[in-house]
């Protein structure tokens, strides 16, 4: 994202995620008008996270497309991920 401020149409975009993006749209039509600026805040929070490694996995691929080692220190998650997304998909999530 650039120095824009954020919308509710960025932040839609952004999201990447048709489902998340209606679930966004969702939450921000159902909050109270006292809550708006907050429940705006934690998705723009959710954008900017998500941009943010959106960007760095374009960086890593630039690396990677160039045959150089990955920057940064790696640990080994692959076993914890596998096991947490099992767990997550078994109470029903997609």
């Amino acid at each position: 994202m650039s120095a824009e401020p954020w919308t509710i149409e960025s932040i839609g975009d952004a999201l990447g995620s048709p489902a998340l993006a209606q679930r966004f749209l969702g939450e921000i039509g159902r909050a109270p008008a006292h809550q708006l600026l907050a429940v705006f805040a934690k998705w723009e929070r959710i954008a900017q996270d998500l941009q943010a490694a959106v960007d760095r996995g374009h960086i890593l691929a630039e690396h990677v497309a160039r045959g150089e080692h990955l920057p940064g220190a790696w640990v080994e998650r692959t076993d914890a991920v596998s096991q947490k997304a099992a767990q997550i998909r078994a109470r029903g999530a997609t």
